[in-house]
């Protein structure tokens, strides 16, 4: 943050208008008297403004529009800003950021971004640094456990919020509410991969939920993930880390249980015998999991990880194995 003067208040952006973005701006009116908000098209920007609220998404979040600057010009958006939160999903984030041309030098990015960018098959942070060498410093990261539903209804919800120490007070103050509790951690990395790791679990879960697997086999499932996650984490980023913490097992537990997961949701939809493509059609957001279980097992296999849980799900959703017939596997090698 290079702006002296605004040290107390620096100017804070959200790109995105989905489920997340949208909750996101929603916490960050609580603690701010404008938020600057870039979203995909004129008619969602006029919608909002009009109706005073997302028509696509969490309708039921009233905005008072005079806290809310809207725009669809990235250049614009960015520049105005000191801290500019990303929300798009992973695999819209380049559309986005591939027309950034202004400067943007010392400004702070956070991700909310659980997923792999395509177009460089990569997690953000090192798309960010390679492709704008915005340098690691000013990044952060935004993990759960932190469903936008539940920040909608004001339900207590919590945030951990990954980067280096001189950013954490100003983050944890911008995002802190009656609603919102905010972690603060240094695991940049570990935190990133570990909000992309537990989208793959969930569909996982969602998968054995579809077969008809109950309460008992998912308990021992999500027993393995988190010890599989551990295993992942060590291999790509080797640093002190407790993954019973709320930011890693939390995020996992609530995305692998709760009906509002769309990772979950699109697993259980496989297990009960759609197509991968027909489960994908049918939902109306998307599930970050199903892009990212790609990437992931290829990262597994470059670095010769023992991960059996991701391997199954990719079979499942890339080389359309049987799902019945992998987890039968699967249950053979969990304990």
């Amino acid at each position: 943050m290079d702006k002296k003067d605004h040290t107390h208040h620096p100017v804070v952006g959200v790109l995105g208008s989905g489920s997340f973005a949208t909750a996101i701006v929603k916490m960050l009116t609580e603690n701010c008297k404008v938020v600057h908000w870039c979203v995909r098209n004129e008619f969602v920007k006029g919608a909002i403004e009009l109706r005073h609220h997302n028509p696509t998404y969490l309708t039921a979040v009233q905005f008072d529009i005079k806290k809310l600057k809207m725009t669809t010009d990235i250049n614009e958006f960015v520049s105005q800003c000191d801290i500019v939160v990303l929300a798009t999903p992973s695999i819209y984030l380049s559309d986005s950021l591939d027309k950034m041309t202004c400067d943007y030098a010392g400004k702070l990015f956070v991700s909310a971004i659980k997923g792999i960018v395509p177009k460089v098959n990569d997690v953000v942070a090192n798309y960010l640094h390679h492709e704008f060498q915005i340098e690691f410093k000013n990044q952060a990261v935004i993990a759960g456990p932190c469903h936008a539903e539940e920040v909608a209804m004001e339900r207590l919800s919590y945030l951990t919020i990954a980067s280096v120490a001189e950013n954490q007070k100003i983050l944890h103050e911008l995002f802190s509410s009656h609603f919102i509790k905010v972690n603060c951690s240094r695991d940049v990395m570990g935190n990133e991969y570990s909000a992309i790791l537990k989208n793959i679990y969930a569909i996982g879960a969602g998968i054995a939920s579809g077969l008809g697997y109950g309460d008992n086999f998912t308990a021992v499932f999500v027993t393995n993930a988190i010890r599989e996650m551990e295993v992942f984490l060590e291999a790509i980023h080797e640093t002190p880390r407790d993954v019973n913490e709320s930011a890693y097992l939390g995020d996992l537990l609530v995305t692998a249980y709760s009906l509002f997961s769309r990772n979950r949701n699109l697993g259980n939809l496989i297990g009960k015998g759609y197509t991968v493509k027909s489960a994908i059609q049918s939902m109306n957001m998307i599930a970050e999991g199903y892009y990212a279980a790609d990437s992931i097992y290829k990262t597994s296999q470059d670095n010769k990880m023992d991960t059996p849980i991701i391997d199954a799900v990719y079979q499942i959703l890339y080389e359309e194995k049987n799902a019945e017939k992998v987890f039968q596997k699967l249950t053979t090698v969990l304990n």
